[in-house]
Order: C-alpha cells, then sequence, then structure tokens
C-alpha cells in the first residue's frame, strides 16, 4: 500500500500533536495513568489476532468471559489485570472493530508475534506478520486518526484516546518469546538462536525509540518467561535427558531465554541514557514464573508442566489437536481438546499460555515492583528512581 498521499493528508495533524511532559514527580504520589498502550504477543493480546483470523474458539474464555474473548487463554491476562489495578477498562485490540472502546489506550499485540518480522505465513509457521514493527506502524495510524476523529466530533469522537493521553499513558510490553521458538522450530541450534538476539534487541530498541518520538514516556517492559518449561517446546523440540532440570524444563532453551533477557534489561539502560524525558521499567517476569513453575504445589498448583487444556501425551499437549480441537467419529463431533475440570489450580492452559489464576498469581508478584528495576510499583512508574 503506497502511504505517500497518506502522509501529505495527515502532515498538517503532526503539527499540533505537541505532547506536554512533566518531569518525574518529588511527592511520590501515585501515578494517574489515563490510557494504556500495549504492545505483544499472545500474552497480552486481547483480540488482536482473532480479528483478523480467527476467533480463539471455546473452552477460550470460560473461567472469567464465560465465551471466547480473543485471549488464548480461560480467562483474564496479565495485562487485563494491570488495567484493573490502574482502574481502567480491559484494552480493546486495535484490530477490532466491533464494539471497541479506545478512550483508555488501545492494544496493539497479536498472539504469534514477533520483535523481528518473520519470513513465514501465518499458516506455514504460526507466527503473526503483525511483528513489532507493524505494531508501532499502528500505534502512529492510530494517534493520528484518533485525533483527526476527535477534532470532527460526533458519536465515535467519545471513543477515542484524549491527545494528553499519548503522553500521559502506559506503554507496555511483553514480547520477545516467539523470537526464540521460531529459530528453535526451523531446527536452528541453541548458538544459532543465541546469535541473532542482538539483532532482535536492536530491532526492540527502534521500535521504543520511535514511540518516544511520538511522545511516550512511561515504559513498562516484561522480559520474557521460562520457553524451557512450556509443554509446546518440551514436546515439540528433541532435548536429552541431561538437559532437563531438576524441575523438568530444557535447561538449554532457558538459558537462551535468560540471555535474551540479560540483552533486553542492558537495551534498556541505554535507552535510558539517549531518551532521557522516559521513566522505564524492567520487569523481570521470568523469576517470577519458573518461581510459580518450579515451587507450584507451594503455591496452591499442580501439574505445572501439563497443559490444561489439551489432548494426550505427557505434557497434555499435540500441536496437531490443541485446545478445542474436534474430531468427527461416524459422523458426529467429538471434542478432543477438553478443558481440565479446575483451571483454577493449573498453570499452563493450552501448553503454549498460562492459565488466568497463573495470570493472576504472577500479576500479584509484580504489581508491588519486587521485580522491577527500579524498584517501583505499577502505580509508581511514572516515577524514574535511577540515576
Amino acid at each position: 500500500m503506497d502511504f505517500s498521499n497518506y502522509s501529505k493528508i495527515v502532515f498538517p495533524l503532526v503539527l499540533v500533536l505537541v505532547f506536554p511532559f512533566s518531569s518525574a514527580s518529588k511527592s511520590r504520589s501515585p501515578c494517574d495513568f489515563p490510557a494504556i498502550f500495549n504492545f505483544g504477543d499472545s500474552n497480552s493480546d486481547t483480540g488482536g489476532l482473532s480479528a483478523a483470523f480467527g476467533q480463539a474458539g471455546p473452552p477460550a474464555g470460560e473461567t472469567y468471559f464465560g465465551a471466547p474473548a480473543g485471549r488464548y487463554c480461560d480467562g483474564r491476562l496479565v495485562i487485563d489485570f494491570i488495567a484493573e489495578s490502574l482502574g481502567l477498562p480491559y484494552l480493546s485490540a486495535f484490530l477490532d472493530a466491533l464494539g471497541s472502546n479506545f478512550s483508555h489506550g488501545a492494544n496493539f499485540a497479536t498472539a504469534g508475534s514477533t520483535i523481528r518480522p518473520q519470513n513465514t505465513t501465518l499458516h506455514q509457521s504460526g507466527f503473526s506478520p503483525i511483528s513489532l514493527n507493524v505494531q508501532t506502524y499502528e500505534f502512529n495510524d492510530f494517534l493520528l486518526r484518533s485525533q483527526f476523529i476527535r477534532t470532527k466530533g460526533g458519536v465515535f469522537s467519545k471513543l477515542m484516546p484524549k491527545e494528553k493521553h499519548f503522553s500521559q499513558g502506559l506503554y507496555t510490553f511483553d514480547i520477545g518469546q516467539n523470537d526464540l521458538t521460531a529459530g528453535y522450530f526451523l531446527n536452528m541450534s541453541t548458538d544459532q538462536v543465541r546469535a541473532y538476539v542482538p539483532d532482535v534487541i536492536d530491532q526492540f530498541k527502534t521500535a521504543i525509540q520511535d514511540i518516544y518520538g511520538r511522545g511516550g514516556r512511561y515504559f513498562w517492559i516484561h522480559n520474557t518467561g521460562p520457553v524451557g518449561c512450556l509443554p509446546y517446546v518440551l514436546d515439540r523440540v528433541l532435548i536429552t535427558a541431561g538437559q532437563v532440570d531438576k524441575v523438568g524444563c530444557a535447561s538449554p532453551f532457558n538459558e537462551v531465554a535468560q540471555f535474551f533477557n540479560s540483552k533486553l534489561k542492558e537495551a534498556v539502560i541505554e535507552l535510558r541514557k539517549d531518551l532521557p524525558l522516559a521513566g522505564f521499567t524492567y520487569v523481570d517476569v521470568y523469576s517470577v514464573k519458573y518461581e510459580l513453575i518450579s515451587r507450584a504445589k507451594k503455591h496452591g498448583f499442580e501439574h505445572p508442566l501439563q497443559a490444561c487444556c489439551g489432548h494426550g501425551g505427557k505434557y497434555n499437549y499435540n500441536m496437531h489437536h490443541g485446545c478445542g480441537s474436534k474430531i468427527k467419529v461416524k459422523g458426529k463431533e467429538i471434542i478432543l481438546g477438553k478443558s481440565c475440570k479446575n483451571p483454577s489450580v493449573r498453570i499452563n492452559w493450552d501448553g503454549v499460555h498460562f492459565t488466568e489464576a497463573a495470570n493472576k498469581w504472577v500479576f500479584e508478584q509484580i504489581v508491588n515492583g519486587s521485580y522491577s528495576d527500579p524498584p517501583l510499583p505499577l502505580n509508581m512508574a511514572c516515577h524514574k528512581q535511577y540515576a
């Protein structure tokens, strides 16, 4: 699509989008985030992929929404609990035009998204074509067009964020997991996956810089979780007995995730120097998730390496018969990928994603800043506390 003419049309609007920024408050009062703008993959997708490529079907959503709600989960995600805690509505997916209210932000995440664009289709690999750079294009378009709609007035104007929300809002990120698994699913070695991590991180930094250039100032960034503990990785990628840790997770994959996280943290430190007006919070979600999986019983959970919703095998996961899948026997449909009886005591939902109960537990650990750098609670993330 040629955007050259479009840019000429909206350029005058850019001139009026001047974002006010007030430096970190010395009073230490809680932040008043009027909006959230989220970027990521299925860990925070509230309906983007479903709107574009077909709804995540039942039993997704059964625990909280009572029906599929665009989330690859039985209920709410960490981003939903973040919105709740800030007194904001759940985020509408940017790609979902039906019944959406963007007055308090928008969600650009889609399931299967990577930071670095993939040279495959969704059908070929399972990875979304809506990579992080595309999500930033969508954000830029949303910023411009939402303000144009507000200036026109009418019924749709109240469904758009105010101009100041773009500088006062919280920008949340949870992406990177698929960049690692994409390599493994292409039969790359651990060393080969490690080798392209710096390029992935560079592209992440570019996305942040672009959003900063558009007025974004408060960034809440999750690192990636222990992918070596997820059923879909354990089931699909060959590992030896010596590569399994005491919990049952695949050490090589977790080590690459930790390498990715170390580079991500370095990038955040560099961004703080390069973008001095911004506040960056780096959240160690990896440690929280590994704690939950490795000490599941202590935290009230069971079968930490098995999917709640799936079919067969050691991990109750089958890539050909996933959660909600059906087969026909003598003309009658039979559900193979059934949900377990009690998702509230299970960590993994469908082999890839966490249950609502696990997401809630993770949120409760990170909301107070215990796993953050700087160690600020979520509602204080507009305050800088680093040199």
